[in-house]
């Protein structure tokens, strides 16, 4: 369909509104309250416009087919004027001092709405501020435009703030006569309310820090950033998160650090809020860089390992960029090293596995679960793996009216608030498999499938009720000719409701997870886009293997697109890019980022200092099977890995000609790192970098069934212990950063806290194997059965305790917090 636009002619979908039109064909319409991607809320009204003739909202107002519009007419202006008028009344006047100076969109439209007088007053009141943590709110700057409410409640899915009353003086009645509607309702219900989180006096929420990115004012700001800056002074430099696997478009925003030290500082990451959300790691832990300088004579020794076979393995992580992984293969190949990466062995044997037998790569990406609407998630603590991820499910849910399910080892209250149909269910270790058995009996079309899978329903009685249609007689009087009365039978039908029993088929698969089919149908009802998306318990499970053969059945023979979650930053590039090797040969190790014989690392126990990843330029390989690039956001002064294979025999000058070497087979494009984008367009278009070509995965499917097992692990007095990290955590990358560092803990849920009598901070002593760790608790308000053992701790390898993401564990309190 088609709508004309001040003059320009614009294609759009059925359920488009005509603000999302206007800006994906880069036509401006003013608006401060609303975001892309979220709900409507007619807070601000700036965004009124002409439609055949009728002033409509077009945030929220669906375009037809050969309407016309306009919006940039002058009794529109004129109207946007007094609305900006209204938002400046007792508005204080510190664009001098105020953080947002420079970026401020209540500034922007009151030049751009040409306000220059003010006609209306109201006595002002007296307004605190507010200090939330890693967020500061100044309710004086607040003008309650909603979008810190809407963006938590429809993106992020925490709902931790509200409007609240206010306590203003009441607009002068004779104001209305004199001021425009629009303007008047809006600082109306201004002069009502503030914001203020939902659990009183305190932000209860992750701190992802999104609702200060969307503020279109001062109000709401970090809590480090505040005062230390002005905008116009600081740099944006593009960039990718390097904390997580959707390597998000964030910006490092940098200045000198003072007069008299002229070297370059972080002040804080910024992003594109409309279309780029970013994790609290992302925002808040940017300055994991490594101050070094070039020491030649580790530099050398290194270089001599390697050179005469000293060095035999390179141990290595996941949070590096495509291009290191690419010199890594290089010097495997060169020097018969083994490449050892115990996290992205188990990813990529999974990836094959499914590759193998489904015949093509997994086929969702982020913006397709956004666009579902029936969503199930499986083999991940969804918010603490990958929040980033959880932001777009909650959203789908949110936007789409969606449902699914969410199945885990523990129950998360958190993930429970996104949506009364989106259903939460605990399974014991061990019956994962039985997921996908049952989205393969419940959804698979292939006939030999569910031939197989008949043996596995049971019969049961379901009480129903029925309408039926029931004659009834009934005698009416009426009179005859003559007049006399006469009684007169009538039939007539009847609706009638009974009670009745059926025998129904109940699949096992469902009764053994603990859920009731007859919900998960009303939960169906008109749904037609099926994502499935699963992460690291499936690719650390014994049985990973099958479960990868039966999630490519599910690719392939049900409506149901996959999506793997690839664990850390770099996963699925280090995946595809390295051959890795199971266990080390014989000879030293040298660890990259890691410990071994001799280190090169960005931590502090390196035998040769190594760049942090904000320190480089490169690319990563995305969740979403995308190339992104990334850059310097400060200098190094030490050595690259390029520096190293240049000493050994290759030869290119910086990192990033390695860019378009990468191989074509697969999937990779020879395009050099300065060709590629890093941005979204205005109508949310990705352009950033390039879409890996997944057809070169693509081969005749070896679709493979295998009977399914009934087998899970059994706890009694022990605890089921589990390898994660809490939601702002990724690793010891992470935690070197100032506003996330901490020592470890083991995370307790509630129930299990007041099980083994212990609180907040109390020593505990916990057995693994044979080995006891003494830790303080956590307790952790939004979990139930739950114990969690991080792994940020570079003091503490806690990973190499866990062959898969659970075992059994035991614990005794040592003391309490004040001893």
């Amino acid at each position: 369909m088609r709508v004309k636009i001040n003059g320009i002619e614009c294609d759009f979908n059925e359920g488009e509104t005509i603000l999302n039109i206007a800006r994906k064909n880069d036509i401006f319409i003013p608006a401060i309250c609303y975001l892309s991607g979220c709900s409507a809320t007619l807070a601000c009204r700036m965004c009124m416009v002409e439609a055949d003739g009728k002033k409509v909202y077009a945030c929220n107002t669906k375009a037809k087919d050969g309407m016309v519009v306009e919006s940039d007419l002058q009794n529109l202006w004129d109207e946007r004027n007094e609305i900006m008028q209204a938002y400046c009344i007792n508005h204080p006047l510190q664009c001098g001092v105020c953080d947002k100076s420079g970026e401020c969109e209540l500034q922007n439209f009151t030049h751009k709405a040409r306000v220059n007088t003010q006609k209306h007053w109201i006595q002002d009141t007296h307004k605190p501020h507010k200090e939330w943590g890693f967020i500061n709110y100044d309710p004086a700057l607040c003008i309650v435009c909603e979008r810190c409410v809407t963006v938590c409640k429809d993106k992020i899915g925490e709902s931790a703030l509200k409007t609240t009353p206010r306590g203003g003086a009441t607009v002068d009645a004779s104001f209305k006569e004199s001021m425009g509607k629009d303007a008047y309702a809006i600082w109306t219900k201004f002069q009502k309310s503030l914001i203020a989180p939902v659990a009183g006096e305190r932000l209860d929420c992750s701190f992802c820090g999104e609702c200060t990115s969307v503020c279109p004012t001062g109000a709401l700001i970090g809590a480090k950033f505040q005062y230390t800056s002005n905008i116009w002074e600081l740099k944006r430099i593009p960039a990718s998160n390097p904390h997580s696997s959707d390597c998000e478009l964030m910006y490092y925003d940098i200045k000198q650090s003072g007069i008299s030290k002229q070297k370059p500082k972080i002040y804080r990451v910024s992003n594109d809020f409309s279309f780029a959300t970013l994790n609290k790691a992302a925002r808040y832990g940017f300055d994991t860089q490594n101050e070094a300088f070039k020491d030649e004579k580790a530099f050398k020794v290194l270089c001599e390992k390697i050179q005469n076979g000293v060095i035999k393995n390179i141990k290595f992580n996941s949070y590096i960029t495509n291009e290191e992984a690419f010199i890594l293969q290089n010097l495997k190949k060169k020097f018969n090293l083994n490449l050892l990466n115990d996290e992205a062995l188990k990813f990529k044997e999974f990836l094959e596995e499914f590759i193998q037998n489904a015949g093509e790569f997994y086929s969702a990406s982020s913006e397709d679960i956004v666009k579902s609407d029936f969503i199930v998630v499986a083999g991940m603590a969804l918010r603490y793996d990958a929040p980033s991820l959880s932001y777009k499910i909650n959203n789908a849910l949110v936007m789409n009216k969606g449902s699914g399910l969410y199945f885990h080892l523990f129950k998360d209250k958190g993930v429970e608030k996104y949506s009364k149909n989106f259903l939460s269910f605990t399974h014991k270790s061990g019956e994962e498999e039985q997921i996908l058995y049952y989205l393969l009996q419940k959804f698979s079309t292939d006939e030999l499938i569910k031939e197989r899978l008949k043996g596995f329903f049971v019969e049961e009685e379901k009480e129903i009720e029925e309408s039926i249609n029931e004659e009834v007689s009934e005698f009416v009087t009426e009179k005859n000719e003559e007049g006399e009365e006469i009684q007169k039978e009538v039939k007539k039908s009847v609706v009638k409701k009974v009670k009745k029993t059926i025998l129904v088929n109940r699949s096992i698969f469902a009764k053994n997870l603990g859920f009731d089919e007859d919900k998960v149908e009303d939960l169906l009802l008109k749904k037609t886009r099926f994502t499935l998306v699963v992460g690291s318990d499936f690719y650390f499970s014994k049985k990973a293997k099958k479960l990868a053969k039966l999630l490519a059945l599910i690719q392939k023979t049900t409506p149901f697109q996959i999506f793997l979650n690839p664990t850390h930053t770099n996963t699925l590039g280090v995946a595809l890019l390295c051959d890795l090797d199971k266990e080390a040969q014989s000879g030293e190790i040298l660890g990259y980022n890691e410990k071994g014989d001799f280190s090169f690392s960005y931590e502090e126990y390196c035998d040769l200092a190594s760049a942090s990843l904000n320190q480089q330029e490169g690319t990563f390989l995305n969740y979403d099977k995308r190339v992104v690039p990334t850059n310097v956001a400060l200098e190094f002064g030490g050595y690259f890995l390029n520096d190293v294979a240049n000493a050994l025999g290759f030869d290119e000058e910086y990192t990033i000609d390695y860019t378009q070497k990468f191989p074509i087979n697969k999937g990779f494009s020879p395009i050099a790192f300065d060709n590629l984008d890093n941005f979204y367009t205005n109508g949310g278009e990705n352009k950033r970098g390039y879409v890996l070509n997944v057809s070169c995965y693509e081969k005749t499917p070896n679709l493979n069934y295998e009977e399914p097992e009934f087998n899970a692990l059994d706890i009694k007095d022990e605890i089921l212990l589990y390898s994660a990290n809490p939601s702002y955590q990724f690793g010891r990358f992470s935690n070197r950063a100032s506003a996330l560092n901490e020592v470890i803990f083991l995370g307790l849920s509630e129930d299990l806290a007041l099980k083994f009598g212990v609180k907040d901070k109390d020593l505990i002593k916990l057995k693994v194997k044979d080995k006891a760790l003494s830790l303080s608790v956590r307790v952790d308000k939004d979990l139930v059965g739950a114990a969690y053992l991080p792994y940020f701790d570079e003091k503490i390898d806690t990973l190499s305790f866990f062959e898969e993401r659970v075992l059994k564990a035991s614990l005794e309190k040592i003391g309490g917090s004040d001893e």
